[in-house]
């Protein structure tokens, strides 16, 4: 069910201010202050992430018109100037398409930027639907596998640290905590970056949306580590420290399916779990 927008908070100007380390008190801002750029970025950012994080939640679904100009400026209390800043953004981003004397409408999801930072943190902003944590994790499948071969093949003393460092914090959380779920996200991102491809490591984001997704879906599988899938991050690590390409793929494949295994039993758990609805 789309959710409501959220009403624009009161004193958002307060707000932006605090953002950029001003007091917050209702004062006269000086010059010396505030940098006049910085508050304007900030306000059509602010814009941005409001509008951004609704269309993602449905509030504005596909081939719907955003409210008018009028009405928007009225909402967030800013310029004609801010707000089209703030509609600029949105379209880089393919989430919007300005035509004149039609409006604002919201594009096809086929058309949304989906690897952009910014896209990524607004579906989880808006509580990722179990589609999207999936599509991340099917991306995880074709990627990370061949991330830990380049690895295993490439990566310095450095890097091979950092992974290390990673799997030992995975272990020491076990059980479950926010840590655990840093540790894991450092552990596969540190993988990312041991392959000294910036491409690839620029997927990082994805492993955090997905890793994060899960944990906001309440999937057990992101709470704590089972044994048998420690060990599987373990072999990983092993196969990248031996100089392995082959095993690494297969080891960090053979994690990332049965992770999808987890997650899939976890939503079948929790589809059996739901009340039923009579047919209206």
């Amino acid at each position: 069910m789309p959710r409501r927008p959220r009403p624009a908070p009161q004193g958002h100007l307060r707000a932006l201010a605090e953002s950029a380390g001003l007091p917050s008190s209702p004062r006269r801002v000086a010059p010396s202050d505030l940098d006049g750029a910085r508050l304007a970025r900030n306000v059509h950012e602010f814009i941005a992430d409001q509008l951004g994080t609704e269309i993602i939640a449905g509030v504005h679904p596909p081939g719907a018109l955003l409210p008018g100009e009028g009405e928007l400026r009225a909402r967030f209390g800013v310029s004609r100037t801010a707000l089209r800043e703030g509609f600029r953004v949105l379209t880089a981003k393919g989430l919007i398409v300005s035509r004149t004397k039609v409006g604002t409408r919201v594009r096809a999801k086929a058309d949304w930027n989906m690897l952009d930072p910014d896209v990524l943190a607004w579906h989880l902003h808006a509580a990722p639907s179990e589609e999207f944590v999936a599509d991340l994790f099917q991306l995880r499948e074709m990627v990370e596998p061949q991330a830990a071969a380049l690895a295993a093949q490439s990566c310095g003393d450095t890097a091979l640290n950092g992974i290390e460092a990673a799997y030992a914090d995975m272990v020491r959380h076990q059980d479950g905590s926010s840590e655990l779920i840093d540790a894991d996200l450092r552990f596969h991102q540190a993988i990312l970056q041991a392959t000294g491809n910036h491409f690839i490591a620029a997927l990082g984001g994805l492993i955090h949306a997905a890793l994060i997704g899960s944990f906001r879906l309440g999937w057990e599988s992101a709470m704590f580590m089972h044994d048998d899938r420690l060990l599987q991050h373990r072999l990983v690590l092993d196969a990248i420290r031996g100089r392995n390409p082959k095993q690494a793929h297969a080891s960090m494949a053979a994690l990332l399916r049965d992770s999808v295994d987890d997650v899939r039993r976890a939503l079948r758990e929790r589809g059996s779990a739901a009340p039923r609805r009579d047919p209206p």
